[in-house]
């Protein structure tokens, strides 16, 4: 018998005030994938309103652990023109150019024995210099202030033991948190036995420390940041009222348009068995193997899985399923599933990944088999960004409308969506 289709979801006639969120998980190279995908969301964005259009002017936040705190600032930091550093199309090349340096690949023998010494014996894999210059060079002197919408990016500080989150919404009572954004992005992308911890200090005018941090990889606390972003949003709210001009509650989770998108992981039968880990000790635990090493895949997958099944869970209850799209590939095996194998061959096999993607079913995931399934209707990922850029189009076009209608002020410091 021939399955018969679902309707896909309506785009909703008037959306009126949403809360509009983009969310990027940790991966490493693996960034590639979601670099793709929000390529193609740009590329509707600007079919809709223009070749200028970016991301920055839909999301009033976007939020990133690791690689995706990387990719938010690219997306959201400015250039002299006050537009952001990069198009979203330009992801893709940064990663393609800049990736092999940051991890840099020595496959023979030598070089791998050396590399397991130095990890053994208290060092991390990489020196982590290539990505602290080019992030320095890249955002200079730019701060978390300065971001053309609100940003949220995870650390982890392992000093105090606590999570560490760069917010905007956060800066008025925390200006200790308004740190530069080549720091907070270093910080976000140190993975515990891959790059170093990254110390630095916030300083107010006369030069006087307010703040020191010690940090590590967002994923450590949040390698999806979904549902951190909400709660900045929902914090900013109940402490100070609406955000940018937008008449939605603290509560009011159906008024949440999210679109989160992973950085793909290993397929089933690429996992590990309770009778392989069984006979680990700790060096099992941390080494690198196909790519993968089990402790970072651990803790990095079960963080974004747990956000995803409550999110999930939550806008199903509110019947407001329509407002969350998630994206993900969990069919990723060997150099694929790797976070550092930045071989020209496999990050142009990850940009291949992230071009399928696009055309594969909409999917939620399993929890009782891990695996992800598409929903009923099929809709492809591709077909579920087109209609969430008409909704986000539709959006910042009432938004104008509104703001015309009631006077509000247009040339806000933290641009529109701010």
């Amino acid at each position: 018998m021939e399955t018969t289709k679902a309707p896909l979801p309506p785009i909703p006639s008037d959306d009126k005030h949403l809360i509009t969120v983009l969310s990027i998980d940790g991966g490493g190279i693996r960034g590639i994938i979601p670099g793709i995908i929000l390529g193609f969301l740009e590329s509707e964005l600007q079919k809709l309103d223009g070749d200028q259009a970016r991301l920055a002017d839909y999301f009033d936040v976007i939020a990133g652990t690791s690689t995706g705190g990387l990719v938010t600032t690219m997306l959201t930091a400015p250039n002299e023109k006050n537009r952001p550093l990069y198009a979203a199309k330009d992801i893709k090349e940064f990663f393609l150019e800049h990736s092999p340096k940051i991890f840099p690949q020595n496959n023979n023998l030598l070089s791998n024995i050396v590399k397991l010494t130095k990890n053994l014996f208290g060092r991390p894999r990489y020196s982590g210099k290539y990505l602290r210059s080019l992030l320095r060079g890249k955002l200079g002197d730019t701060k978390l202030d300065q971001t053309l919408t609100n940003v949220v990016i995870p650390a982890f500080d392992i000093k105090r033991l606590q999570p560490t989150i760069f917010s905007s919404f956060q800066l008025k009572k925390r200006p200790d948190l308004n740190a530069l954004m080549s720091d907070i992005c270093i910080a976000t992308s140190a993975a515990p036995t891959y790059l170093p911890p990254h110390y630095f200090e916030t300083k107010i005018d006369h030069g006087k420390v307010i703040s020191e941090f010690n940090l590590i990889d967002g994923g450590v606390a949040a390698n999806n940041p979904t549902l951190v972003a909400i709660a900045e949003v929902t914090n900013k709210i109940c402490q100070n009222g609406p955000i940018a001009n937008v008449n939605v509650e603290a509560m009011q989770y159906e008024r949440f348009l999210v679109i989160s998108l992973g950085t793909g992981s290993p397929k089933q039968e690429k996992k590990y068995s309770a009778d392989e880990a069984a006979q680990w000790g700790i060096l099992s635990w941390i080494a690198t193997t196909n790519g993968s090493t089990p402790l970072i895949d651990a803790f990095s997958q079960a963080s974004s899985d747990m956000v995803d099944f409550h999110l999930a869970s939550l806008l199903r209850a509110l019947k407001s399923e329509h407002n969350y799209l998630r994206i993900q590939d969990d069919t990723l095996s060997g150099d694929l599933s790797s976070v550092d194998v930045a071989s020209e061959k496999n990050l142009n096999d990850l940009v291949k990944v992230g071009e399928s993607l696009l055309k594969k079913p909409v999917s939620k995931v399993n929890f009782k088999t891990g695996i992800y399934e598409p929903v009923n209707h099929y809709e492809t990922n591709e077909e579920a960004l087109k209609r969430f850029a008409e909704r986000l189009s539709k959006q910042k076009r009432f938004r104008k409308s509104k703001m015309s209608i009631n006077g509000i002020a247009k040339n806000s410091n933290k641009g529109y969506y701010k």
